[in-house]
């Protein structure tokens, strides 16, 4: 019998999605508690199981431990540097989120010193033979797609959400196993990665074109110019660019994939309810 695909979910990506991209907030019945971000994430992931999936998967939510990101600011002081160190109103959310994760019986990780993708990661590589969807909004993903790995963007449009790495050639002229190449050149701002002042997407997927990786390009006769300057002169800083972007997929899990389909997602009102919460 084939095992159902494995549904990993970002956890805080997803927190995120529902918490600031709501239509309305939502409250409890006496106007205390703010509920947006809990009721949100709860529909959001039932939404995604029932809809966006082909065949009812197993689900394994994944959240970034409170140290996670201590490893890649040892190398990038930078990393993440332009985020504010104040709790957000989301994150507020997570320990009802994590609650009702319980109550619906969806099995979820944290480990303290690691981000959500490297377990992720990890978890994909764990489950090989297996068809992975990792849902999240977060482009980092992009270097796991294979074809038995795609990532799910439920705020893209219908018929569009599920992303392969054919679509990264076609809109990034770049394969997916030169991802991490690509944002050291280009940047990523949600990580506060400048990137290569100069480089653009275009630029970017000229020089690693036919599949070259940033070693071959002192070699390959393209750095040249005020450009080819630029990117010599930042060259050990691209290269630890790269090592953040990159992912770790060897961590040991502290829940394996079983194979066992996800019980029915109740509506979220039903769980916040169950969670006596409203």
């Amino acid at each position: 019998m084939t095992r159902p695909p494995l549904l990993l979910v970002d956890g805080h990506n997803l927190l995120w999605t529902a918490a600031m991209g709501s239509p309305a907030s939502i409250s409890s019945r006496d106007g205390e508690r703010d509920l947006t971000g809990v009721f949100m994430f709860l529909a959001l992931l039932r939404k995604a199981v029932r809809e966006n999936v082909p065949q009812v998967p197993e689900v394994l939510v994944v959240f970034d431990g409170e140290a996670g990101s201590a490893g890649r600011k040892a190398l990038d002081p930078g990393y993440k540097a332009n985020r504010s160190e104040q709790t957000p109103l989301p994150i507020k959310s997570l320990p009802d989120v994590k609650r009702g994760l319980d109550v619906i019986s969806v099995p979820w990780i944290e480990i303290d010193e690691h981000e959500a993708d490297d377990v992720i990661a990890s978890a994909t590589r764990c489950a090989e033979a297996r068809h992975c969807v990792i849902l999240s909004r977060d482009r980092d993903y992009y270097q796991l797609l294979d074809e038995r790995v795609h990532v799910l963007n439920t705020s893209r449009g219908a018929g569009q959400r599920i992303i392969s790495p054919e679509e990264i050639v076609q809109r990034f002229r770049v394969e997916p196993r030169q991802w991490c190449d690509r944002a050291a050149l280009v940047g990523d701002a949600s990580d506060n990665i400048p990137g290569v002042r100069g480089v653009g997407p275009i630029t970017a997927a000229r020089l690693l074109a036919d599949g070259l990786h940033l070693e071959d390009l002192p070699e390959s006769g393209r750095l040249t110019g005020r450009l080819g300057q630029a990117v010599l002169a930042s060259w050990e800083q691209i290269l630890t660019w790269r090592d953040v972007v990159r992912m770790i997929d060897d961590i040991a899990l502290p829940i394996e994939p079983t194979g066992a389909p996800a019980p029915e997602i109740p509506k979220a009102a039903a769980i916040v309810e169950a969670l006596g919460l409203w």
